[in-house]
């Protein structure tokens, strides 16, 4: 079969985050979604989901000016040929950034109809592959999830959104702040059996971030999430990790496996973080998994999504990566959510959805409810 046409359908989600809301270009931010939608000539649907937040605009302009015309009449089941001609074709337009968030909701969606043309669940076709678990069990699975706060500034407001997490059954949160006052605020609320991590967004040099490192050890940190500025200087990120007493996660800002190697090499991190809507998709997570092997690094996603690209990190984390890895799941209340049959944690774990394909696809009501220009 031919691809017959390649969308890019823009969603905003409201959504409330136990505090304020931090502030984009002037105004509060919103919950957005770039979903891709992929036809083939005989009627098949598959849906993807490019990194979207306050950049869905410029991706959505590079998934509809750039990457859909070279991708309109080719033969969607060649995923890894299409691949690699429009990798190859638009690498002087950047590795990284919207061409490459816009050919990862691309190849979400091919992987979709995939499955669907399979009539089996995405997980179930990675797991027969070389690279895939045997041993991923069928229908029924759920896996843990962590509770990933927003950021809050505010200690009281951490204390009282953690306390709520673990009220709602998470046995892991994971914070987004940059004070030892929130992490001591978080330990006091979550108690000594909840697992807390930090991610810091890259603020720092690495004497700042030791001496942070030095201020929340004494509170069990599972890991310690970009606490480097840039996130490329791998060679300070693995000083960190030598000397700071607490793993080092990194890898949603990574461009490709190769990056991921370098950081390998570099010793830089306990655990890898990969982020299907920005590495290449379902293929480019694959490849990542497969570098992280041959290095004996730990693999957990990076996945603050409600759409295609959380039902992705779903079947890969069962089909590829090691019994019991968490999924990242934000903490925020939505007020509409077009898959949220299938992207609802329930407590503290969420299913791995057994339909073909992804397992589900956006509910079209909702779509016309929450679709922008």
């Amino acid at each position: 079969m031919t691809i017959r046409s390649v969308d890019a359908v823009a969603v905003t989600l409201p959504f409330e985050m136990g505090g304020p809301k931090p502030m984009f270009g002037g105004k509060p931010r919103q919950m957005e979604m770039l979903l891709v939608r992929v036809e083939t000539a005989d009627g098949l649907v598959g849906w993807g989901e490019a990194f979207g937040f306050a950049v869905w605009p410029s991706t959505r302009t590079a998934l509809q000016t750039l990457v859909a015309p070279l991708a309109v009449g080719r033969d969607e089941a060649d995923i890894a040929g299409l691949r690699d001609d429009l990798s190859r074709k638009l690498h002087l337009l950047g590795r990284t950034g919207p061409v490459m968030y816009a050919l990862s909701g691309l190849d979400i969606a091919l992987w979709d109809l995939a499955g669907k043309r399979a009539g089996l669940p995405l997980w179930k076709l990675l797991a027969a592959t070389p690279d895939g678990r045997g041993s991923a069990t069928s229908d029924g699975v759920r896996l843990p999830a962590y509770a990933s706060l927003l950021r809050y500034g505010d200690a009281r407001l951490v204390s009282t959104n953690t306390a709520r997490a673990v009220a709602a059954g998470y046995r892991q949160v994971k914070l987004h702040e940059v004070t030892v006052e929130a992490v001591a605020a978080a330990r006091a609320a979550a108690g000594p059996s909840v697992d807390l991590m930090m991610d810091c967004n890259c603020p720092w040099s690495g004497d700042q971030a030791l001496a942070i490192a030095a201020g929340v050890r004494a509170h069990r940190l599972a890991w310690f999430e970009e606490p480097v500025w840039p996130p490329e200087d791998f060679p300070t990120l693995a000083r960190v990790r030598r000397e700071g007493g607490i793993p080092v996660s990194a890898g949603e800002n990574a461009m490709s496996a190769g990056d991921f190697e370098r950081m390998f090499e570099a010793g830089a991190v306990d655990i890898a973080q990969p982020s299907v809507t920005k590495i290449g998709g379902v293929s480019g997570f694959i490849d990542v998994v497969r570098v992280a092997r041959r290095h004996g690094v730990q693999v957990v996603a990076h996945s603050p999504y409600f759409g295609p690209g959380l039902l992705a990190t779903l079947h890969l984390t069962h089909a590829l990566l090691e019994s019991g890895t968490p999924i990242e799941y934000s903490f925020v209340d939505l007020g509409e959510n077009p898959l949220r049959r299938t992207t609802t944690v329930e407590g503290g774990t969420i299913a791995v959805p057994g339909g073909p394909g992804l397992g589900d696809d956006p509910d079209p009501a909702t779509l016309e409810r929450c679709t922008i220009d």
